[in-house]
């Protein structure tokens, strides 16, 4: 429990706090159908691949810029973060999203606002095939993620922030026909909450769980694996100072025994 007594902990969290609602917040208003005629599926695209790039590049150093449930929960799958950072994570995420979504709501005239561009699955495409969709699309992004973010290739070519956000990009090209491309239940969850429509709601959730799960677990342990054990993987969950966090401070000296060192 280290980790709440650690400024840096909550400079973290409310990093993730603040990078979803400018996500969501640039990346709906982009969404937003501003004249007649079909949505320009590259628009989109575009500006949540930029949008995510821009707060790697900003904040990756700070919380990891996940701005995503579905990624944070895959380093947690990967015991890449503790239990209690990751909770915290996918909170502050959640509540960036809806924070965004109402700013965005406020500021936008009422004719235009529609539906906020919440997720919507296409007629003709079935419950089972969208959480399939979903999947791959979030499979993809996190593999994406875990590749960019591993410290053990040194001597990786190319910038971080524009990897994850051509891969961002990538899914919403593909996705944006099938199921509106969620890839992030706090980006789906915060037009949902704001609209109150929460229909087929669970395949924004469902399958990029799923997918950002199997995306850990196929990195983590086939297709990159980390030599840790269990007690390595149990103590990084319990916040002993795993990978990607601060160890913890330690406790100040007695004044007493400062001045015999001295």
């Amino acid at each position: 429990m280290w980790e709440v007594r650690s400024p840096s902990f909550w400079r973290a969290v409310f990093a993730e706090f603040f990078a979803t609602m400018i996500y969501v917040f640039f990346g709906l208003g982009a969404s937003l159908r501003w004249g007649v005629g079909p949505l320009n599926v590259l628009q989109v695209a575009l500006a949540f691949g930029l949008a995510a790039a821009t707060l790697v590049q900003v904040l990756g150093h700070v919380s990891g810029a996940h701005v995503n449930p579905a990624v944070t929960f895959a380093f947690l799958v990967g015991a890449q973060l503790s239990l209690l950072r990751a909770t915290f994570y996918m909170v502050a995420q959640v509540l960036g999203g809806v924070a965004g979504a109402a700013v965005l709501y406020g500021l936008t005239p009422a004719a235009i606002r529609g539906n906020l561009a919440l997720n919507t699955i296409h007629p003709g495409v079935t419950l089972a095939q969208a959480t399939t969709v979903e999947i791959f699309l979030t499979l993809q992004f996190v593999l994406c993620f875990f590749a960019t973010y591993d410290e053990r290739h040194n001597g990786r070519v190319g910038s971080v922030a524009l990897a994850i956000g051509f891969s961002l990009a990538l899914g919403h090209l593909f996705g944006m026909y099938y199921t509106g491309a969620g890839m992030n239940p706090a980006r789906s969850f915060a037009p949902a909450a704001i609209t109150r429509n929460f229909s087929n709601h669970w395949v924004y959730w469902v399958g990029p769980i799923l997918g950002a799960t199997l995306a850990g677990l196929l990195y983590d342990f086939v297709l990159c694996p980390r030599m840790r054990g269990l007690a390595e993987r149990l103590a990084i969950l319990k916040g002993a100072g795993g990978e990607g966090q601060a160890p913890p401070e330690p406790p100040e000296e007695p004044m007493e025994l400062k001045t015999q060192a001295l």
